[in-house]
């Protein structure tokens, strides 16, 4: 899956505390299985890309597999099986543990954001079952942590999942790692599966947002203070309808328990009337039997047990009506008890998480306060893979030496950032006084090395070239103009660019990929693919001959 180049940035500033909070569930049997808290920081591919989709793309992924599904919610099936992106909708009649669906991504799925594999969730949700696309954002997000937060913890599945889901989990693929890189033909996402009519109540959202998720949620800088929010707002949503279906179960409670107090003496009357009927009947009999010669004794005798037989019917039939009304009060009883107890459980959680949302919160204005108001920090690069070479910006506290904030881009190539003044963004919605420009990026299934432009607050890409630079190319500055090696057409060439990543020049010399760059104020200096020292025109990169070299500089040969 592409990711989409551009990363929106917030300010610093302070955040407003707001009423509408989330919410969370203890599940105190299932965080003691679980263990220990690993926290859960998902490694995205943070470089450039070679082909970008767009958002409409990557969401008709999930809905093409929502759409499956949704003709038929209550038949298990497999959608779209050995595609980039299977779902396995695994449900059975059986009681007791949840249904689910399974999202597998698939060996040549290219998906490396998490941003990205959420959309495909989102719309999935949103086309099986009917979410908003907010609704469907927000339990998307959590998904993601609850899968990772579990990731490879079968024992953990299987004490809440029916075995028709089981069935289709192994050990090493089920959940979600948290390296993009693990994701592609390793990941096997659990989505709970509650009431397949229950609307918002369709994903069990209790289980996605328990107590081990939502702590892995409050190691993120933000807490997942918005998901939150938003997830509350979902369950608070979920008790009033589960209050609102109680509400009406019970009018029907009491409205079949009247029916069954009309029903039960309707039965009163009939057994009275079957009563009386059997004394008549014993009567008429022992008359018979005193008067045997008698024809119409008997006759009577006769039509009396008739008659008793009869009312004895009737009241039985009264009686069974009774027990059916009686089971109908009860049912109608234990929906509105089973409603209500959703829509208390519901309540509970939203209520419960509220104080943590609004004490997170006010974390995080008292640090953003205190990074906006520290003067002394500085920006530079730290190693994330010695191997490759590559880094990431760092903010340190000149004071302790403390990092401070650390980029989430860790694929800047040949360890160099320079610094740029008021670049031009298009749309921006970030300080762009100070911006660091670098190389960044890798070579992967969809990834690509380009210039870019990161910004100094958040330390995310802002902007990045259309042109591919070499993976070993050299970044080298002269005043306001920047160099470096990109590739094209198989050949390498050296390009000038200005601080907002603008192509203003490029060679027509084939050069060495990781060729040294030297700027004079006569020329710069380079080597060609052939490993020959070359030297190239500052005003239009082109070769500078021998001739023309000895001309401008006032030489003779």
């Amino acid at each position: 899956m592409r990711k989409i180049a551009k990363f929106c940035i917030c300010a610093a500033a302070a955040l407003t505390v707001t009423a509408n909070l989330s919410a969370i569930d203890v599940n105190k049997p299932e965080l003691e299985s679980a263990g220990s808290l690993d926290t859960i920081k998902f490694e995205n591919y943070t470089g450039p890309h070679s082909v970008i989709e767009s958002i409409s793309t990557i969401k008709s992924i999930g809905s093409g597999l929502g759409n499956q599904v949704a003709a038929d919610v209550n038949k298990s099936g497999t959608f779209s099986p050995g595609a980039k992106y299977t779902v396995i909708h695994a449900v059975d009649d059986t009681k007791g543990k949840l249904d689910a669906d399974i999202i597998i991504v698939g060996e040549n799925a290219t998906v490396d954001h998490i941003d990205n594999l959420r959309r495909i969730i989102a719309a999935y949700l949103s086309s099986a079952y009917g979410y908003s696309e907010s609704d469907a954002s927000t339990i998307a997000a959590f998904v993601t942590v609850y899968n990772a937060v579990y990731r490879g913890k079968t024992d953990i599945f299987s004490s809440k999942y029916k075995d028709i889901v089981m069935a289709n989990l192994t050990a090493e693929k089920c959940g979600l790692s948290t390296k993009w890189s693990d994701w592609a033909g390793k990941s096997q996402i659990v989505i709970p599966l509650g009431d397949l009519q229950g609307g918002l109540s369709t994903v069990d959202t209790s289980v996605i947002s328990d107590k081990t998720v939502v702590q892995s949620m409050q190691e993120e800088d933000d807490k997942g203070v918005d998901e939150r929010k938003n997830m509350v707002d979902i369950k608070e949503r979920e008790a009033e309808a589960a209050s609102e279906k109680a509400q009406e179960s019970a009018k029907k409670a009491a409205e079949e328990n009247k029916k069954l107090a009309e029903q039960k003496e309707v039965q009163k009357q009939a057994e009275q009337k079957a009563e009386e009927a059997k004394k008549e009947a014993q009567t008429a009999q022992k008359e018979a039997e005193a008067d045997p010669e008698n024809i119409e004794k008997q006759q009577i005798a006769q039509e009396k047990q008739e008659e008793a037989q009869e009312a004895q019917e009737e009241a039985q039939a009264e009686q069974e009506k009774t027990q059916e009304q009686q089971q109908v009060v009860e049912e109608a009883r234990q929906e509105a008890e089973v409603n209500q107890a959703i829509a208390d459980k519901k309540a509970a959680e939203a209520q419960e998480e509220r104080s943590e949302i609004a004490r997170d919160q006010q974390q995080i204005i008292q640090e953003q306060i205190a990074e906006a108001s520290n003067q002394n920090t500085v920006i530079g690069l730290k190693i994330t893979d010695s191997a490759s070479q590559l880094s990431a910006m760092v903010k340190v506290d000149t004071v302790n030496g403390e990092v401070i904030r650390q980029s989430p881009v860790t694929v800047i190539r040949g360890r160099t950032i320079l610094p740029v003044e008021s670049a031009q963004i298009d749309n921006a919605d970030v300080d762009n006084s100070l911006l660091y420009i670098a190389i960044c990026g890798e070579n992967t299934a969809n990834g690509a090395i380009k210039l870019c432009l990161l910004d100094a607050v958040k330390m995310e890409i802002q902007k990045e070239t259309n042109e591919t630079v070499a993976q070993d190319s050299v970044l080298v500055n002269n005043g306001s103009d920047y160099y470096c090696v990109i590739t094209e057409n198989g050949g390498n060439y050296l390009a000038k660019f200005d601080k907002s990543l603008n192509l203003l020049l490029k060679s027509n010399v084939n050069l060495t990929s990781g060729t040294p760059v030297t700027v004079t104020p006569k020329g710069i200096v380079v080597t060609d693919v052939q490993g020959n020292t070359t030297l190239l025109k500052l005003e239009d990169l082109s070769s500078l001959t021998p001739q023309s070299y000895y001309s401008s500089t006032g030489f003779e040969k």
